[in-house]
């Protein structure tokens, strides 16, 4: 199990839900439009939020983003340890650097007691396209043993100055690579994981590598904290986030949709039916799951494990509960029935 670090008001690792973390993508020079991001993510669901803050005018981002949410908020920060002493100085709950690229052992001494002192969390992150060079030498290529140990090397210089409130994250734009790096780090130390396929691509491909790489770990217990990188809008990452948690069994985000893949027995528009459900009940919180199926063979039968449903027949459906039918509804009505029969669970 992972050692529990504190995060702002939130702690993760131990006994703590796996938390879900999105990256505000407005330019820095934007700052009410990275304050209107950040306000939709937090309501979206996102539990703790990244900024990158490349150059000291992005540093007044931060205590204006925290004035607006109550979600953690992290400072992305390379190279430069007087942004990140900025960051710390101006209340930042979290940093993201990499303790051997910000200068001397002096400048990371600083960075290191300053968060030290303030509570501040560090999270040490290694990405396969920006690996030391000594190692890309030793290793032929970005390998996961490659960025493990790089990873490892990076948390010592953090230990060397008595720093354990540390958070790894471990990506590559390959998944097995990925996978594989995180499952060597978590057999060395007990930090807690950031885990994410990074680069992931568009939102389509981006959230089938994501359910894989992040997926395969949280089954194997490897996990405290994912983001879904998506080239997307970063809401769409919270959102599949949420149905990773869920599908993994991790989480419970209220409602668990199961729908069959029609056949030639289906007699209603069962695809658009069951993206109408999806829809309208993203926000529903109620721990239930919910069937939608094309006909009476995938039904109250198949589906008897579902807490309400719907099966279609000819122009209709019948909605049924626990598999009992509770009524049979023109094609045009089910949706609404359905809506109704949930409002009154």
């Amino acid at each position: 199990m992972a050692k529990e670090v504190k995060i702002g008001k939130i702690a993760i690792g131990g006994e703590n839900p796996v938390a879900i973390q999105s990256m505000i993508s407005v330019p820095s020079t934007d700052i009410e439009g990275s304050v209107k991001q950040a306000v939709e993510l937090e309501k979206a669901g996102c539990e703790i939020l990244r900024a990158a803050i490349p150059d000291m005018a992005a540093v007044e981002l931060i205590p204006a983003i925290k004035e607006k949410i109550d979600i953690p908020l992290v400072a992305d920060i390379h190279f430069d340890y007087r942004l990140a002493l900025a960051a710390v100085e101006n209340g930042i709950d979290k940093i993201r650097i990499n303790p051997g690229n910000i200068g001397s052992e002096e400048r990371t001494r600083q960075v290191v007691e300053a968060c030290g002192n303030a509570g501040v969390a560090i999270r040490v992150g290694v990405n396969g396209g920006s690996l030391d060079k000594r190692l890309l030498e030793k290793y032929g290529a970005p390998t996961a043993e490659a960025l493990a140990e790089s990873a490892m090397e990076h948390v010592a210089i953090l230990e060397k100055y008595g720093f354990t409130d540390t958070v790894i994250s471990i990506k590559s734009s390959n998944v097995k690579t990925m996978m594989n790096a995180c499952r060597l780090v978590s057999e060395r130390c007990d930090y807690p994981l950031h885990l994410g396929v990074t680069e992931a691509g568009t939102e389509h491909m981006g959230i089938i590598k994501n359910s894989i790489g992040i997926g395969g770990l949280l089954v194997d217990g490897i996990a405290s904290t994912i983001r879904v990188t998506l080239t997307a809008d970063p809401v769409r990452e919270i959102y599949a986030a949420k149905d990773i948690l869920k599908a993994a069994g991790v989480r419970d985000f209220g409602v668990n949709i199961v729908s069959c893949p029609t056949c030639g027995r289906t007699r209603i528009d069962l695809i658009k039916l069951a993206n109408e459900v999806e829809e309208a009940l993203r926000g529903c919180e109620k721990p239930i799951t919910v069937a939608v199926m094309g006909c009476a063979v995938n039904g109250p039968g198949e589906a008897r494990e579902a807490d309400i449903g719907v099966a279609g027949g000819d122009k209709c459906g019948l909605i049924f509960k626990k598999g009992e039918i509770l009524r049979k509804v023109p094609e045009n009505e089910i949706l609404p029935a359905l809506l109704e029969e949930i409002g009154r669970m």
